[in-house]
């Protein structure tokens, strides 16, 4: 009797530095993945929007947390609190009585049994019927329209805040991968070090971040070039505020080496992957999403080096979750990619 109440279901995009909650139709919440918590009571005083705002402004007694690393959960119990928060914040009645039917959450190919647990047991607290979860790159393909079913090879770059993964998909599996670190977080942290060695600067995460959105860039020949940036910051000699202006071409400089090292990546993936599957991503192209894939002159750089036709996803950030709300509509159609 009390499963006719079970008729919610939700999907679960958990990314490094984004969270996005949908149902089989539309987005319900996307926030930042922050946590704030009181020190003495841990209590949970922010999330999402508010938690990011106090990050890096913070007093002692309240403690903001980033619970996700490298794309996976890192703090088991940070994580746990604000996935149960941010469902809250979704308007979903999380009752025992009109509880979930079936909740599919993205996870990262490369990850170990070890952290695909801690996932499990954190949606655990919900009490659905169905609990799967969906490797993220078959996910972002599937919400960038790719027919992942077919046996035909398609490239899918996922550029996310914590890592990125390069994929090869024929036939609803991997045939060929590739991990690298080079994600958004590892560029926020180059342009950090970069104003600390160079100007005795130094700048916030965040003002890194809006850096990276502001005026980021891969290449210095870009078609549109954004306006230069006034830099806010610390002297660290000194100890007083002091700003400084940069542009697109000194952060195409300072991004050089985690590019390449994509590039690397992509090349590596090429070379591992059938003869077969080679000649249908010379056709297909390549396929780039995940929330960095927006620096400019990426799509330019690519073709450039890589002599292949690259598509960027136009809805980079939100490709996983529409990916997985396409499994949520129909989990039986794509039952050979979910998983338990």
């Amino acid at each position: 009797m009390m499963n006719l109440f079970r008729n919610k279901s939700i999907g679960i995009d958990l990314g490094n530095n984004n969270t996005i909650l949908s149902d089989r139709d539309r987005i319900l919440v996307s926030q930042p993945s922050y946590i704030a918590f009181d020190v003495e009571s841990h209590r949970v005083k922010a999330v999402g929007t508010a938690a990011y705002s106090m990050f890096e402004k913070n007093h002692e007694e309240l403690k903001p947390v980033k619970p996700l690393r490298g794309g996976v959960i890192a703090d088991y119990e940070s994580a746990s609190k604000m996935i149960f928060e941010l469902m809250r914040k979704a308007d979903v009645n999380t009752s025992f009585l009109s509880g979930y039917d079936t909740i599919i959450s993205g996870i990262p190919y490369n990850t170990t049994e070890v952290e695909r647990r801690a996932l499990r047991d954190a949606l655990s607290q919900f009490h659905s019927r169905h609990t799967y979860l969906l490797f993220e790159p078959l996910a972002a393909a599937m919400g960038i329209g790719l027919d992942i079913r077919e046996p035909n090879g398609k490239m899918v770059i996922d550029i996310g805040g914590g890592i990125t993964e390069i994929v090869i998909i024929s036939l609803s599996g991997i045939a060929a991968f590739q991990s690298v670190k080079a994600a958004g977080d590892m560029f926020d942290e180059e342009i950090q070090d970069h104003f600390r060695r160079n100007y005795n600067m130094a700048i916030g995460m965040k003002t890194a971040e809006q850096i990276k959105i502001k005026v980021g860039a891969v290449t210095e020949k870009i078609s549109e070039i954004p306006e230069p940036m006034i830099v806010k910051g610390k002297d660290l000699i000194e100890g007083i505020p002091t700003t400084r202006k940069i542009d697109h071409r000194e952060v195409a400089h300072i991004l050089e080496k985690s590019v390449s090292s994509i590039e690397h990546a992509i090349i590596q993936t090429l070379e591992n992957c059938q003869p077969e599957l080679a000649a249908d991503i010379y056709g297909n192209g390549i396929h780039i999403t995940g929330g960095n894939a927006m620096l400019r002159g990426l799509k330019e750089r690519f073709e450039g080096r890589l002599k292949l036709p690259v598509h960027i996803d136009e809805e980079a950030l939100l490709s996983v979750s529409k990916g997985v709300a396409q499994a949520l509509r129909d989990p039986k159609k794509f039952k050979s990619v979910l998983f338990q």
